[in-house]
C-alpha cells in the first residue's frame, strides 16, 4: 500500500498543481515509484489537455498524454470553470461521492511508495449536494498537504481551512506557495502562521519557474520538512 497525501488548498489557483510537479518530479529523482491523480477537474478543455492540470501532472509523471493517462488521472472532468457540482449539473451529470473516494482508495492500495492525490479548489469546495471536498480527504483518512498563498487575506484563509480540517482530525501540513502578488515576504507569512500554528509543518515555497533548477532544491527541501520519513 502506498503512502497517501491529500494535496487541497486554502482557495483556487494558489498553486496546488505547481506544488504537486515540483513534489512528483522530486520523488522521480529520487527513484520512488510514485502515483498522482486529480480525479475531479472543472473548467477542462478537450483540444487543449497540455495545458490542463491533468496534462502538466501527466507530463510530471513522465507519463504519455493520451486518453488513456487523462482518464487514469482526471476520471471525472467536466467542461465549464465552475465548482463540481454546478459544472456537472450543466452536462445533466453528478458526481457519486462513495465512487471519488473508492477510485482513491483502489490507487492506495496498488504496489508503489507515495499517492499524491490534488482536490479541487479550496477545502469546502462541493462536490455534490452534501459533500465536500473536506468531506472527501476526512473519508479517505489520509493526511492533507494544505497548499496556501502569500497574498493579501491569506493568514485568515489559511487558518480557516487549518481549523475546517483538525475539525474533521486530519492531519495537515501547510506549504505557502509564493503568489505573484505579495504584500510582504514568503518568510514573513511563513513566519507569522508559524506562530498562530505552532507545533505544525510550515513550509515556504517560492514562485520560481518550471525552469529554475532552483525548484528541484526547494522541492526537495518539501519532500524532508514536510513528507518526511513517508516519501523518502
Amino acid at each position: 500500500m502506498k503512502k497517501t497525501f491529500f494535496v487541497t488548498g486554502s482557495g483556487t489557483g494558489v498553486g496546488k498543481t505547481f506544488v504537486m510537479r515540483a513534489l512528483l518530479g522530486r520523488l522521480r529523482r529520487q527513484e520512488r515509484l510514485v502515483e498522482a491523480l486529480k480525479p475531479v477537474v472543472s473548467g477542462f478543455d478537450e483540444s487543449a489537455v497540455e495545458a490542463s492540470d491533468t496534462g502538466r501532472i501527466l507530463a510530471a509523471l513522465g507519463h504519455p498524454l493520451n486518453e488513456e493517462g487523462v482518464a487514469h488521472v482526471s476520471p471525472w472532468r467536466f467542461a465549464a470553470p465552475l465548482s463540481p457540482d454546478m459544472a456537472a449539473a450543466r452536462e445533466g451529470r453528478r458526481i457519486y461521492f462513495d465512487r471519488v473516494v473508492d477510485y482513491c482508495r483502489e490507487r492506495s492500495e496498488v504496489e508503489g511508495d507515495v499517492l499524491l492525490i490534488e482536490g479541487i479548489g479550496g477545502v469546502m469546495v462541493p462536490l455534490d449536494d452534501r459533500n465536500t471536498v473536506l468531506d472527501w480527504i476526512a473519508a479517505l483518512r489520509v493526511p492533507a498537504l494544505l497548499v496556501t498563498g502569500s497574498y493579501l487575506g491569506t493568514l485568515s484563509h489559511t487558518l480557516t481551512a487549518v481549523a475546517a480540517l483538525q475539525g474533521r482530525g486530519v492531519e495537515a501540513s501547510v506549504i505557502v506557495s509564493e503568489s505573484e502578488e505579495s504584500p510582504v515576504h514568503l518568510t514573513e507569512t511563513v513566519a507569522t502562521l508559524r506562530r498562530h500554528l505552532p507545533g505544525r509543518k510550515i513550509a515556504g515555497f517560492p514562485r520560481t519557474s518550471a525552469a529554475d533548477p532552483s525548484l528541484t532544491a526547494y522541492a526537495g527541501r518539501l519532500v524532508t520538512e514536510i513528507l518526511g520519513e513517508h516519501a523518502g
